[in-house]
């Protein structure tokens, strides 16, 4: 078939543009018969099953922290999150163990595998946050080991002779409890948030929400975020970090709706309707944990892995993770941080 005007005036620009190329090797003919369409695939869409199989090789690591008053349940919505047992109360935990003088901080980690890929998760826990009756400053401990987990992949950074992979325990995640009083929050709510908020993905959860009616935990949630917003408190994810439209659109109705998730956590089985179901037995019947009409679980799970986990660790590297790291080589006057041993020398050199 002859080229239609337009191409051949297309082809006449091109070979005014485009000096002659060299006469090319002959490759012998394609056998006739394959699909012309097929003859223009150059494979570039494979990088993300190549990228799907290294992944599925490494595994990939994962930190939540969970922070709030104890008794609620904290440790079993960890555990319903994952579908096991993660939390430090099914590892040996003791009814009598008593509540800490000071805010504790345990990393319990796990290898969790679905579908042939790995996922190291650790469950950082800080029993004692907002027990006590003078809980100034509660939020520095953990504020500290935050810190202090940007410090050393920091410090793994700036070596000379690098690993290839640098074990990643940095807060990806922290779910905030809330408690469900149906009042305003603490200030100690306010002041952990606004702190934190700088250093970590903060998800705020209001917790045990089958103690509230539905007017009540509607009500609840549009106070909890008018007050995070008049305090000027910005929770993942947050507006600044949405990379299109698509994102703000998403995130947004996140933000304005879902946010804070109303969440009922349990590890235990029930049948309903000849269906088992994870689910808090009460007086009146079973609040299924995973049916939407009953509580925002499925939600907050939906949000936190299926479509925000990789986000979550992006943010956790780009933001939070370069804020730390650049004032950290500020304050040492740009170079890297120093090591015991390089003090050592710096101080014989001199």
């Amino acid at each position: 078939p002859h080229a239609g005007p337009v191409e051949s005036r297309n082809e006449a620009a091109m070979s005014e543009l485009v000096p002659e190329p060299r006469q090319k090797p002959v490759v012998p003919m394609k056998p006739m018969g394959i699909n012309a369409s097929l003859l223009g695939y150059i494979g570039i869409d494979t990088i993300i099953e190549q990228m799907r199989k290294k992944t599925m090789k490494t595994g990939f690591d994962f930190n939540i922290m969970v922070v709030g008053q104890s008794g609620l349940g904290k440790s079993t919505l960890v555990n319903t999150l994952f579908k096991s047992q993660v939390s430090r109360k099914s590892s040996g935990w003791n009814r009598e163990e008593k509540i800490p003088k000071t805010v504790e901080i345990k990393a319990i980690g796990h290898v969790i595998e679905e579908g042939g890929v790995k996922m190291k998760l650790t469950v950082i826990d800080t029993p004692g946050f907002g027990d006590q009756i003078n809980n100034e400053n509660c939020w520095e401990p953990i504020e500290k080991y935050i810190n202090e987990q940007y410090e050393k992949f920091l410090k793994e950074e700036v070596n000379i002779a690098r690993k290839k992979r640098i074990p990643d325990t940095r807060v990806h995640c922290c779910l905030y409890f809330i408690s469900p009083t149906g009042h305003s929050l603490r200030p100690l709510d306010l002041e952990f948030m606004k702190h934190l908020s700088k250093v970590v993905n903060i998800i705020p959860v209001i917790a045990k929400a089958d103690t509230m009616t539905l007017e009540e935990k509607t009500e609840f949630k549009q106070r909890v975020r008018k007050e995070l917003e008049v305090n000027g408190i910005e929770f993942y994810p947050q507006k600044e970090f949405d990379e299109d439209l698509e994102d703000k659109t998403e995130n947004d109705k996140i933000r304005q709706e879902s946010m804070p998730f109303a969440v009922v956590g349990s590890d235990k089985e029930y049948q309903v309707n000849g269906k088992r179901v994870l689910g808090r037995k009460t007086p009146w019947g079973i609040i299924e944990v995973e049916n939407l009409n009953h509580c925002e679980f499925a939600l907050l799970r939906d949000f936190v892995i299926r479509t925000h986990l990789q986000d979550l660790k992006e943010v956790t590297h780009n933001i939070h993770y370069e804020t730390y790291r650049a004032k950290r080589l500020n304050d040492n006057g740009g170079l890297p941080p120093m090591t015991a041993e390089t003090e050592e020398n710096h101080e014989s050199n001199l």
